[in-house]
């Protein structure tokens, strides 16, 4: 049997449904999975319009007439604000309120098992805050809605290099004081877990520094000291392969010659700037650490070309790809990936 992906449409103010109806239209998706969209089926219709293509998806209003493998597009029509209450490329409350229902409903779907893998189209995370999340992001929507108490974290992933962090969606003047030992070796367990399951048999991870010029021996800062290199101490003691603390500003110029599959950073920017250089249609986030695999592209709703047709799917593609990669293994050894 193929792996059950849910695949939502995204926030509808942005180019997520867009981006659905590309991949749909230019990509052989039934070949890796049996797939389903969730969501409003006007604005699946919108993003056909606005990417110029034309789809006929089966079109069920509950899970249990979804029919997996017929290798025919399934549309489980979820509705949502209607179109004509919001507007392309402008914020709404109410398009985040419909997020957040459909995220939830799906997310309920692949807690019960009838879901593998889910794959998402950008959301929007002040929308969703105006919309009624009480959370900073999505990911944290998904664990309390998954009833998971584990770590998590979002994982980036650009072609073969992925990237965790040990802090993400704070104010930078908070950062220092959350680089204890159990965070970077919390940091760095998720990610070689979740590259093993990506098919990875022996993950290579460097982790970067806090500091400038790595912290010269304590000159510029002791984290590199008191923490960061204590827990890659931690981490190879127990077979895991983790090198560091190296410079943040030169870290990842190993990265590009080939010296590891992933680099842990100590915050948000400082390994998403890097990554976003490279390849900001390409990337892919990942949210690790959940009990199921659940991708996203790393670019967000882009308001500033929504209903223009212009939307790359390719990210969106990766994401695909990728879920489907770590689900098909996590099923194989019938366990959680990270």
């Amino acid at each position: 049997m193929k792996l059950k992906v849910g695949l939502l449409l995204g926030d509808p103010t942005g180019i997520g449904p867009e981006l659905v109806a590309k991949l749909l239209a230019g990509y052989d998706v039934h070949e890796h999975a049996e797939l389903v969209v969730i969501g409003d089926r006007r604005y699946f219709e919108m993003g056909q319009r606005i990417a110029g293509v034309s789809l006929s998806p089966r079109v069920v209003s509950r899970f249990e007439d979804v029919r997996f493998g017929g290798g025919e597009i399934q549309l489980l029509d979820f509705p949502g604000v209607p179109p004509d209450e919001f507007t392309l490329g402008q914020l709404s409350a109410e398009a985040g309120k419909s997020v957040l229902e459909v995220l939830a409903y799906t997310l309920d779907l692949a807690r019960d098992g009838k879901l593998d893998a889910i794959v998402f189209a950008p959301f929007n995370k002040q929308a969703m805050h105006l919309g009624g999340s009480p959370f900073p992001d999505e990911l944290h929507f998904m664990a309390d809605r998954l009833q998971w108490k584990g770590h998590f974290s979002e994982i980036n992933v650009l072609d073969n290099l992925w990237t965790s962090r040990v802090t993400s969606h704070i104010g930078l003047r908070q950062v220092s004081a959350l680089i204890t030992k159990k965070a970077v070796y919390d940091a760095i367990v998720l990610i070689d877990g979740a590259l093993r399951t990506a098919g990875v048999k022996e993950p290579r991870l460097l982790v970067a520094a806090l500091n400038p010029h790595g912290g010269e021996g304590g000159l510029f800062g002791s984290e590199e000291i008191e923490a960061i290199a204590l827990a890659i101490e931690q981490a190879r003691s127990e077979g895991i392969q983790a090198s560091g603390p190296f410079p943040a500003d030169t870290i990842f110029v190993r990265a590009k010659k080939g010296a590891c599959d992933a680099i842990v950073s100590m915050y948000h920017d400082q390994g998403q700037i890097a990554m976003k250089l490279m390849g900001f249609e390409r990337g892919v986030t990942v949210q690790g650490g959940l009990p199921i695999p659940i991708t996203t592209p790393a670019h967000g709703t882009a308001f500033d070309i929504a209903g223009q047709g212009k939307a790359n799917p390719q990210g969106l593609y990766q994401a695909f790809r990728i879920a489907c990669r770590m689900g098909a293994n996590q099923k194989q050894r019938k366990g959680k990936y990270a």
